[in-house]
């Protein structure tokens, strides 16, 4: 597991240390992909990162990577966020089961359409509330190490710092 490990996660992130990102860099395309790969709206978060890589000058293999890596955590996170989502909005609890939403459906489309996308905006707006502190986190978080890693992989630094 930790050759594994190794293999498909270090390696890489060193490769692109050495292809002349910064750690700083690299800290915060993981960081965006980790959280824009967690937004709940499945089928969006490609797009989200490719514009995230594009907007903020960021590496777009890597927040890609991370983004597919990160997206059995989308459909884990999915139901915590609507429920956060329905806190925030004092909305009723959707019933979230297959037969529930099947049901739904069958009984009246156009208004299990209306309620199931009221689902996803309470739970975009909770992603939204969450996402940018977890991504200030998860780069602050990041970056020391990868420092470490540059330093000790005899990389040097050809961007500007952000941190």
């Amino acid at each position: 597991m930790k050759q594994f490990f190794h293999r498909r996660v270090v390696a890489p992130i060193v490769a692109l240390l050495t292809q002349g990102m910064t750690p700083e860099k690299i800290a915060l395309s993981l960081a965006f992909g980790i959280v824009l790969g967690v937004f709940p709206v499945i089928g969006s978060t490609t797009v989200l990162c490719a514009a995230a890589a594009l907007i903020f000058g960021l590496n777009l293999p890597a927040i890609q990577l991370v983004n597919y890596l990160i997206y059995p955590a989308q459909l884990l996170l999915l139901i915590p966020f609507m429920r956060m989502g329905e806190k925030l909005f004092r909305a009723a609890p959707l019933p979230l089961s297959l037969a529930q939403i099947l049901s739904m459906i069958r009984a009246d489309v156009p208004h299990a359409i209306a309620t199931l996308w009221r689902a996803e905006v309470h739970a975009m707006s909770a992603w939204l509330l969450i996402g940018v502190p977890v991504i200030l986190l998860i780069y602050f978080l990041l970056a020391p190490p990868l420092r470490k890693v540059a330093a000790s992989s005899g990389f040097r630094r050809n961007e500007v710092d952000i941190a």
